[in-house]
């Protein structure tokens, strides 16, 4: 595998995430032996420590930035609580989702006993009606979505989506199976359609204004194919 480097600087590293990678174990981690880090990996490739801005889930793939130094990572997080920085990702869902939704939501926090407030903004930019049957119907809708977070709760953007009844294709934990398994069947397709696509924001340090994008994975390629679906990143 690797490293797709998309914007490097003597503060700040941006890459993009490979679906089924951890961003960094935690200390109560079995899996350290068996699997290697996002920042191990960084480490090893680079030969220097990065340090977590902001999080992305282990399915998730894109877009994540990490700071170079400890001392860097709070200015670079007032951008998220602050709200200065436009996160935008892209999902595939069941259905076909609502032109526009304002999805604002409690979701549940990493104490599962606490919600926390939650607001996505979702848009929906292609469609596609397959004739291939997924119980209990004769065939299968698709939406390719478009949603901004704008706050940074843990899976929000998978529970938003299972709530207003248009799962993410491939989710295990709040997806459909009949249809996460047709994926796999007709298309190869196994990962979450879930992907960090772009930041815009302004660097803390420098004031440039950056734009930064991830490609899609290669289970996206094949969906924009055969769906004849432009690719939004492009």
């Amino acid at each position: 595998m690797s490293l797709q480097v998309l914007f490097e600087d003597d503060y700040v590293i941006c890459v993009s995430k490979p679906n089924n990678m951890l961003v960094h174990h935690a200390h109560h981690s079995r899996n350290v032996a068996e699997e290697t880090a996002l920042l191990q990996f960084i480490e090893t490739e680079k030969g220097y420590k990065t340090y977590p801005i902001h999080r992305l889930d282990r399915k998730t793939s894109g877009i994540i930035l990490l700071a170079k130094d400890k001392s860097y990572v709070s200015k670079f997080q007032e951008l998220f609580t602050n709200n200065t920085i436009e996160k935008v990702y892209f999902g595939i869902v069941r259905g076909f989702s609502p032109d526009e939704k304002k999805i604002d939501s409690p979701v549940k926090g990493r104490d599962a006993n606490v919600h926390k407030e939650a607001l996505t903004y979702l848009k929906t930019l292609a469609n596609v009606t397959l004739q291939i049957p997924v119980k209990p119907y004769d065939s299968s809708r698709y939406s390719l979505v478009q949603m901004l977070p704008k706050t940074g709760r843990m899976h929000q953007l998978r529970v938003h989506c299972n709530k207003i009844s248009h799962p993410l294709i491939g989710d295990p934990k709040y997806g459909d199976k009949n249809h996460n398994l047709m994926f796999e069947k007709e298309f190869g397709c196994t990962n979450l359609f879930l992907h960090a696509g772009l930041l815009k924001f302004q660097h803390p340090f420098t004031k440039e204004d950056l734009i930064l994008k991830a490609a899609f994975p290669k289970d996206w390629l094949v969906a924009f194919e055969k769906f004849n679906w432009k690719n939004p990143i492009l």
